[in-house]
């Protein structure tokens, strides 16, 4: 399911509501949004959960809201202001200070994140005032681009590999410009394929009745659509479902696959091997996609 986050549920609060209303038994989200973010949050239940991962390990584009000239505790709008600049930069220098941040970059993971240090998140080691070492970590920004800028605030929308935290970016650019920054608001927008104008609002989801919901669910090989497909005769598909390797003949694409029997219902993911056969990495039990998000 394509969820619009709304603003102050955390990731894991918009999944359990939205796990109670589909009555499912597995589910999971695939990509943090902080209480702060809004917008596209992609759910995976039941079999989908199987491929979660590839959803996040997907690039993503935001649109981002920095206030320059202050400094928060957090990066963001939910602390409080350490320090505060005058803000003396133009539009073109903004801009010139954003495409500094383009390509493979090093970020230090913030304090107040969900990344975990020694079984506990680095956020609850903040709000008791202990500051954990954290080394930096290479990411990737695709593109930054300057929508707006007025006054001391600036809108932007960026483009990213995982991992990338967009706090991080606001205090990186403001550090740049040297007035300090933080962030304002962050709305996610795209995600491995899928746009924010297919999201639901969980004000919506709530109203839609049992069979409105199920009727939502995009099908799970939606979140692989980026893999090649490759059809396996039935005798070959029933192999596959018992974990074995399997020939197909033909030019076979290299990597990741998505696979379907001759009666194209979805397999699962597998993976081309040195020998020529396809070996099975990821498959969903046969079953009916009306039962698809309780089982």
């Amino acid at each position: 399911m394509l969820l619009d986050k709304p603003h102050g549920f955390s990731s894991n609060q918009a999944l359990q509501k939205v796990k109670w209303l589909l009555q499912a038994a597995k589910a999971g989200h695939t990509g943090t949004l902080d209480p702060l973010a809004t917008g596209l949050l992609p759910l995976c239940f039941g079999e989908a959960t199987k491929f979660a991962q590839y959803l996040t390990d997907a690039d993503k584009t935001y649109i981002a809201t920095i206030k320059f000239g202050e400094c928060t505790t957090t990066g963001d709008a939910e602390g409080e202001v350490v320090s505060t600049q005058p803000v003396l930069c133009n539009f073109q220098q903004v801009n010139e200070a954003c495409q500094k941040f383009t390509g493979k970059i090093s970020q230090i993971p913030p304090m107040y994140s969900a990344l975990k240090h020694e079984g506990k998140a680095l956020y609850e080691y903040a709000r008791a005032g202990v500051e954990i070492a954290r080394e930096a970590r290479q990411v990737t920004i695709h593109a930054i681009g300057l929508d707006r800028f007025s006054g001391d605030v600036a809108t932007i929308t960026v483009r990213c590999s995982k991992g990338t935290y967009i706090r991080t970016l606001a205090e990186d650019i403001g550090c740049a410009l040297g007035c300090g920054a933080h962030l304002i608001a962050l709305r996610r927008t795209e995600t491995a394929g899928y746009n924010i104008d297919q999201a639901i609002t969980l004000q919506v989801f709530e109203a839609m009745t049992d069979a409105e919901r199920l009727a939502c669910l995009a099908p799970p090989d939606s979140a692989i659509s980026e893999f090649p497909a490759v059809t396996l005769s039935h005798d070959s598909a029933f192999y596959l479902r018992q974990g074995q390797p399997v020939w197909r003949a033909g030019v076979i694409p290299s990597g990741l696959l998505r696979l379907y029997d001759e009666s194209q219902d979805f397999l699962g993911v597998g993976e081309l091997q040195s020998d020529g056969k396809i070996a099975p990495k990821r498959l969903i039990q046969k079953i009916n996609n009306d039962e698809l998000a309780k089982k």
